[in-house]
Order: C-alpha cells, then structure tokens, then sequence
C-alpha cells in the first residue's frame, strides 16, 4: 500500500481542479502565439506553393476580421461550457450526493475542453496583435501560418463543443457516475490492500501510561506518508499508533494517535514526546473534503448516499437503490479475497514500531447495510436486493472470514423484514432465503 501519500494526495488535489490544465494551456497558447509569428515573418515567403496554397491567403484587414470572430465567439463558447458544468455539478449535487461534485470536478474530458477553448481564444487574441497593414509607413504583414492554426483550433473547438455536450449528456447519468466511483473504489482498493499484501497479526495493546498525540490541526485525514512516520518511531525508541484511519475526523487538541516506548518500562522525555506530536502531525495530511487517495470508505459513503437519497420520498426510487447494491456488492466481495483491516510497519528486528488504522470488511459492511436497510427494507426490492448481497459475500467469503458481520447483518434484516408492512407471501420468501443463506454460512466447506 502507498500511504507515502503527501505527493499522491497534492497529485489528487490538481485533479480535481478545474484551473490547472486550462491554466496551462492558456500560457502555452500565449507563448506559442508570440513565437508563431516570428518564425511566420521568416518563413512564409520561402514556403513552397504545395504548401502556401493551404495556407490563410488573405489580407491584414480578412486575418483581423477571422481572428476576432474566432476569439469573440471562443469567449462566448466557454461561458456556455462553464455554465453546462455548473449546472451539472449542481444537478449532482442535489440528485446524488454533494459528495459527487469532487468526482464531477476530476472528470479530464471537461479539463481538456476547456482547456481547448481557452487555448484558442488567448492564441487567436495574441495573434492578432501581430497583424499589421501598410498604413504610417509599415510593411504589410500576415501571419499565414499562425491565423491557419487558428483556424484549425477553431474548428477543433466547434467539433470539442459537440462531444463536449455528448459527453455532458453521457455523464449526469446515475449509471454512468456509481460506474465512475466503482472504478474509483477500485483503484484505492487495490492501491490499499493489494493482493499480496502479508497477513496481519493482532495489534500490539497500549499501555495506560501511553502518550496521547494531539492534532495540530482540523479536518478529514486524507493522507499518512508511512516512511516518515516508521522512521519517526524508530529515532524516538516508540511504538506508533494512528488511531483516525483515511476519512477519519481530526479535531485540533484532540488526540488522534498514541505513542509508547518500545521497551517496556522506559519513559519519554519532554523532548522526545514534543518530537512525536510535531513529527506525527508533519507526517499526515488534512483537509476539509474527503478524497479516494487512501480512503476505502469513502467510496462507500458515495454510493451509499445515492442510495439513500433515492430512498428518500421526495426522490422515491428504489430501482437506483437496487443499482447501487449491485456495485457495494462487487466491492464488498472484491475485499472479501484480500485481508483488510490495520496495517502494522516492523523495523529490522521485526518488532512493530507503526500501526495504521485502516477499515476492516465489518465496518465496510456496515456501513453498506446500516442506512440503506434503515430507509429501504420496507420496499421488497430493496430488501431482496440487501439479502442477495449477503448471499454473494457468503459465496466470495468460503472460509467464513468475516461469517459473524454476516449473520450479524442477516439477523438484522430478519428483524426489519418481520416488522415492515409486506403481504405474509413476501414475508415468507424473504425469510426463506434469509434461513438459506444462514445455512451456507454454518457449512462454508460446501461451497
């Protein structure tokens, strides 16, 4: 797992931007229109006829009229794309999660567009200053090359424009965005607990006269970097224990992480204990909005909020609610084959100096199954859909690893199922298959 995630957190931070990459590619377009020109004023009259004849032809006063329609119309055309995305960061908003707009925000494809838009208006702009007639005395002068690759950039923005709308269209689809978190979820998955990460063992216990380490600041932790932190432990003779995993709520003042000498009946000085809070609080990011760097759970938490605002009666759609079981159920049953849970860092001799809190399968679990089963056992959908997701993480999890958060879970739906309003037939279905899925988990060997 790469928790060394201060330059992954910053790389995730210009994502989700929208200013960098147009940014950039303002300044690029500025540069370039200042740089075209003079190798125009060295070139155009050397360039052979197979060349020249695609080439803008026109006069000082046809160049300025074409580059000040291209410019003037580019300005209008990212008003209108900038509006589109706010609409549709508002639309996400208030339909899905307000925690979709960090997803919206990263999408390239928008990046890209404005991107183009804004290139070709600052190139077109540039350019033309650099356009000049015969009046006073100068030497007529046009920039054949740079108002042609004005042009180009003109039409690329018009067809950009079109698939830009494509893609709008294609993106405020519920479907298309639990796609995009799943894909999300995923990576971190992965990038977390990977498939050969090593077994862990029990965590070591802290002592009563451990050592509180406050937080020097307020917000979500979005990032530990764990090199920083081992090596920390290591100099100061500890052991290290970050308490608030990813996602986790810091407090200024309020401890999030414990620290005790390795030796047993040692002591800290004050030296060594104000070196563990600074070097702790410098090792670990925060911030005031959540991010899928390290955080598992926020993934969850994403798709779970669409799922209970489509429970909600202003919103009364439990076909979504059903989709996005489908997508918690994958991924409950992708960290079903992996080991979740804390992550403990040996220094050479092998003693645990670092211990990181990370989300074990459970409290995945619940906080899969606590909401959406509060807000929608009461539609057979849902709750059919909520039994049949215990049922696949019964068949991903053979060995019956995490068979008592299941049972924990089924009994619940048990008692939620036998207190909604359904016909006795419905009732009886689901309970069935509530025993039968309590069954395979008492016989996992069968599987």
């Amino acid at each position: 797992m790469a928790l060394n995630g201060r330059g992954a957190y910053w790389l995730d931070e210009v994502r989700a931007r929208l200013w960098p990459l147009p940014a950039f590619a303002v300044a690029l377009a500025v540069g370039l229109g200042i740089g075209l020109p003079a190798i125009d004023s060295a070139v155009d009259r050397q360039l052979p006829d197979s060349v020249s004849v695609i080439l803008f032809s026109g006069g000082p006063d046809a160049a300025r009229a074409v580059l000040q329609a291209i410019s003037g119309s580019l300005i209008t055309v990212t008003s209108l794309t900038f509006s589109l995305t706010v609409v549709t960061l508002q639309l996400a908003s208030s339909q899905f999660s307000p925690r979709l707009l960090r997803t919206f925000a990263s999408d390239r494809f928008v990046h890209g567009t404005l991107a183009l838009f804004l290139a070709s208006f600052a190139f077109a702009l540039t350019v033309l200053r650099s356009v000049r007639d015969s009046a006073n005395g100068n030497t007529a002068f046009v920039p054949e090359i740079s108002v042609t690759v004005a042009l180009v950039m003109a039409i690329a923005s018009v067809v950009g424009l079109v698939l830009f709308l494509a893609h709008l269209t294609r993106e405020i689809r519920v479907e298309t965005m639990m796609r995009r978190v799943h894909a999300e979820t995923e990576e971190t998955i992965d990038r977390v607990f990977p498939k050969d990460r090593p077994t862990k063992g029990v965590s070591p216990g802290a002592p009563p006269d451990s050592l509180p380490i406050k937080s020097r600041s307020s917000g979500f932790l979005t990032s530990c970097n764990e090199d920083a932190l081992l090596q920390l432990a290591k100099d100061c003779h500890a052991v290290l224990r970050i308490d608030q995993g990813p996602g986790g709520s810091l407090v200024d003042g309020v401890p999030f992480a414990t620290a005790w000498p390795v030796e047993p009946g040692a002591t800290f000085t004050s030296e060594t204990s104000e070196k563990l809070e600074h070097g702790t609080n410098a090792a670990v990011t925060t911030d005031f909005e959540r991010t899928n760097t390290q955080d598992v759970a926020y993934g969850f938490r994403q798709l779970v909020d669409v799922a209970v605002r489509a429970l909600s009666p202003g919103i009364n759609d439990p076909t979504t609610a059903v989709h996005v079981m489908g997508h918690l159920s994958a991924l409950l049953c992708r960290l079903a084959t992996r080991d979740p849970g804390p992550k403990h860092l040996t220094d050479d001799d092998g003693r645990i100096r670092l211990v990181l809190t990370l989300p074990t399968l459970r409290e995945l679990l619940d906080l899969a199954m606590n909401q959406p089963r509060h807000y929608g056992a009461t539609d057979p959908a849902v709750a059919n859909r909520l039994l049949e997701l215990l049922d696949e993480l019964t068949w991903c999890d053979p060995y019956g690893r995490n068979r008592e958060a299941i049972l924990d879970h089924l009994d619940r739906l048990r008692i939620a199922i036998s207190a909604a309003d359904y016909s006795g037939t419905e009732r009886r279905s689901m309970l069935t298959r509530a025993d039968a899925i309590q069954s395979r988990q008492t016989a996992p060997g069968t599987y």
